[in-house]
C-alpha cells in the first residue's frame, strides 16, 4: 500500500520543505488508522464479531490509499506522514495475524515468519543511521507484499463466514496471503542486500565528522 511517504526515489536523508507540517489531511487518516487498531483488536479477541472487524479492515484499507492519494493531490507531504502511514502499516501486519492465530485462522508458524521478518528488517536502522541514512528507498516488491497482506486479512476474516461468501471468500485470503508472505521475505532479502551495499561504499558520520575536522 502507499502512503504519504511511499513514493521516495532514493535513500532518505533530509527532510523536503514544508515536511515539518502535522496537521494535515493525510496525517489524521492515518491517526485514524491507528486508532482503528485497538478497536479492531476488541472486536476480534473479545467480541468476535467478525462483520464489524471486517468493516474495521475496509476502513483501514480505504484510508491507506487515501492518505497517499491526498498527500500527492494537496501538496501535504510531511515528514510526520512517512513516518506515520508505514507505521501503521507495520502496526496492522502484526496485530492483525496475532489475532488471527488466537482465534485460530491462521497458522503459528505463519504467523512467527510475518513478525520475525520485520523485527530483523529492523535491525537495519541503526546501521542506516550510521551512515546518515533515515530509511532505503521503498521497493515495488514491499509495496506488492505490504498489498497482498492486507488484502488477504479481511478475505480471511470473510471467510470465516459460515456461508457461500465464506466458502468462496476463504481460498481467496489464503491466495493472497501465501504471495504476500512469499513477496515480503523477497523484499527483506532486497532491503538487506542494499543495507549491507551501504555499509560498505558509505563512510561512517564519525569519520567524515573527523575528516572534515583535519
Amino acid at each position: 500500500m502507499t502512503g504519504s511517504g511511499g513514493d521516495d526515489d532514493g535513500p532518505v536523508t533530509a527532510a523536503a520543505p514544508g515536511a515539518d507540517r502535522i496537521l494535515t489531511v493525510p496525517n489524521a487518516l492515518s491517526v485514524l488508522r491507528l486508532v482503528l487498531i485497538p478497536v479492531f483488536i476488541w472486536l476480534v479477541i473479545v467480541e468476535k464479531a467478525d462483520g464489524w472487524a471486517f468493516v474495521v479492515l475496509f476502513v483501514s484499507g480505504v484510508t491507506d490509499w487515501l492518505d497517499g492519494k491526498l498527500a500527492r493531490l494537496l501538496d501535504q507531504s510531511s515528514r510526520l506522514g512517512e513516518l506515520l502511514d508505514p507505521a501503521a502499516d507495520r502496526l496492522y501486519i502484526v496485530v492483525i495475524p496475532i489475532c488471527f492465530g488466537l482465534r485460530d485462522f491462521v497458522p503459528w508458524w505463519l504467523i512467527g515468519i510475518i513478525i520475525a521478518r520485520d523485527v530483523l528488517l529492523f535491525a537495519s536502522a541503526p546501521l542506516l543511521r550510521s551512515r546518515g541514512l533515515v530509511a532505503l528507498p521503498v521497493l515495488y516488491v514491499g509495496k506488492a507484499a505490504t498489498f497482498a497482506l492486507m488484502s488477504a486479512f479481511p478475505w480471511l476474516l470473510a471467510g470465516q463466514l459460515d456461508s457461500v461468501i465464506g466458502t468462496i471468500c476463504y481460498p481467496i485470503g489464503w491466495a493472497f496471503l501465501i504471495w504476500g508472505v512469499g513477496m515480503y521475505l523477497w523484499s527483506f532479502v532486497l532491503y538487506w542486500a542494499q543495507t549491507i551495499m551501504v555499509m560498505r561504499t558509505m563512510p561512517r558520520l564519525d569519520r567524515v565528522s573527523s575528516a572534515a575536522a583535519g
